[in-house]
């Protein structure tokens, strides 16, 4: 296992679910880890769990990815507390409403804001270190940023963009040393979904579909790679396409 001794590595949306396991993931090869989302006490939890297990250093940064101040000052803690960044892993992201004629103009801002956005922000503050440090910026799509989507086309949207961002930001940085992946995952157990009713932890058995700890374990093999990037890694239910005509 290629370690990550000393990297210094941020995470959005790191207060649960993926990001909180990433954390992990990252911190079991040696890196030291900032965490950001809106839930500081949860994320204070989550940093102390971390340094415990793992030996390194965690430190927390609140705040909203929806916000380009909040973009600026994690980076700025990061390299502030780390002396460099050398890991970024885009992760925050939420879905609202689902049909389009009957959306709300508020459901529909809370998923641009959060999934474009805070993409775009996190990684307009952090590539000018990942340059410096010939990092790797992974960026979480989804399944429905591959796939017509019925339910929630906006959603949908949201994730073909952050590909294709992802995809475009590593065709212009590539040869500056900066890799760049998207990990795809589809149903993922963890609290997505709990704002418009039951979250996903909840839906679906265990075994039935994917698992925080399997997505952070993509996420930290893309964040692992010497001299080269994994670019995109799918994460699909096995029975995903059972349905499909």
């Amino acid at each position: 296992m290629t370690t990550l001794d000393d990297a210094a590595a941020l995470v959005t949306g790191a207060s649960s679910g993926i990001g909180e396991a990433t954390a992990h993931a990252l911190a079991d090869r040696g890196a030291n880890v900032a965490l950001l989302a809106r839930r500081r006490e949860t994320l204070e939890a989550v940093a102390a769990d971390v340094e415990s297990a793992y030996g390194v250093d965690a430190i927390v940064v609140d705040g909203d990815v929806r916000e380009r101040a909040t973009a600026e000052a994690a980076v700025e803690a990061v390299v502030d507390r780390f002396g460099g960044l050398d890991v970024v892993v885009s992760n925050a992201g939420v879905g609202r409403g689902d049909d389009v004629a009957t959306m709300t103009d508020e459901e529909y801002f809370t998923m641009q804001e959060t999934n474009v956005d805070g993409t775009f922000f996190l990684t307009r503050e952090s590539l000018p270190h990942l340059t410096e440090s010939q990092g790797t910026l992974v960026v979480v799509g989804s399944f429905a940023g591959h796939f017509p989507r019925s339910f929630n086309p906006v959603y949908a949207a949201t994730k073909w963009w952050v590909r294709g961002f992802a995809h475009s930001v590593s065709a212009q940085v590539g040869d500056e040393g900066v890799a760049v992946s998207v990990v795809n995952p589809t149903e993922v157990r963890t609290e997505f979904g709990s704002e418009e009713g039951e979250p996903f932890e909840e839906q679906f058995e265990p075994g039935t579909v994917t698992e925080p700890e399997e997505v952070a374990e993509a996420i930290a093999f893309a964040a692992t790679r010497e001299g080269s990037t994994a670019q995109e890694i799918d994460l699909y239910r096995r029975d995903k396409f059972a349905d499909t005509l």
